[in-house]
């Protein structure tokens, strides 16, 4: 039976482990304010492979930062969750669930890196053509937002009992708990990818589309309304990217 003292002590520990998240999301927003001002577009086609490599380098920081800054908040209920487990001994202790969820994003800036470099500098020229590329990419984020795909994804993540229900296999070892943290990622990047599509599109260290966005993903995963947010968000989408393709030159007053 547990005692009372225990009992505080496991509080402490609940409460404790979402005010963690927070700071380390305050941490990534300090930081990506820091470092967007010299996110400047050097990462043209014409560097070395050793620039590459130190670019790649500050890049992965900055990405971590960002993901950290825009993803911590909306995990709170999730990790408040297997942090109970944990505080009873039953898994595995959570830095090893949220170490898999941070492999996730990790390996997806990657290719963000690679993509970035090739569009930075022409995204910064503020063309028709770049206005018709973000007016595609809205559009394409419109019907993901709309899709079935998005909505399973997002109940998955809505839902971190039932996660944990389906996906309960040797939580008590380190590698189940990191497997689940990977799984738990992936399927939140199942409900945010096209939402980074957007965020390369109209501006990658852009700190007011970073705040819009991260307040989208907070509200979609944590709020009871948030697949209805997800859908209209969605229609928003829609409309704005139809009015870049027919007003191009828009994409100068969004960037």
């Amino acid at each position: 039976m547990v005692e009372r003292g225990e009992v505080s002590v496991l509080r402490v520990r609940e409460y404790l482990l979402p005010l963690a998240l927070v700071v380390l999301a305050g941490v990534g927003w300090w930081w990506t304010v820091v470092t967007s001002h010299n996110m400047v577009p050097t990462m043209g086609m014409g560097l070395g492979n050793s620039m590459v490599v130190v670019s790649l380098a500050a890049f992965t920081v900055a990405w971590i930062a960002m993901m950290a800054a825009m993803m911590l908040p909306a995990i709170v209920p999730v990790v408040r969750l297997y942090g109970r487990a944990a505080a009873r001994g039953t898994v595995a202790p959570i830095p090893f669930f949220i170490a898999g969820y941070g492999i996730v994003w990790s390996i997806v800036g990657l290719p963000v890196f690679f993509l970035w470099r090739q569009l930075n500098q022409p995204l910064a020229q503020v063309t028709p053509t770049v206005g018709r590329i973000g007016g595609a990419v809205l559009v394409g984020a419109a019907v993901y937002q709309l899709s079935s795909l998005k909505t399973a994804c997002l109940r998955h993540c809505r839902s971190p009992l039932s996660f944990f229900m389906r996906h309960s296999h040797n939580l008590d070892r380190s590698s189940g708990a990191l497997i689940l943290g990977v799984r738990h990622g992936l399927y939140c990047l199942g409900c945010c990818w096209m939402l980074m599509a957007v965020l390369v599109v109209l501006g990658t260290m852009q700190l007011a589309w970073m705040a819009v966005i991260a307040g989208l993903i907070f509200i979609e995963k944590v709020s009871r309304i948030g697949e209805l947010v997800a859908k209209i968000a969605g229609i928003g989408f829609l409309a704005l990217g139809i009015w870049l393709l027919i007003t191009p030159a828009l994409i100068g007053r969004l960037t």
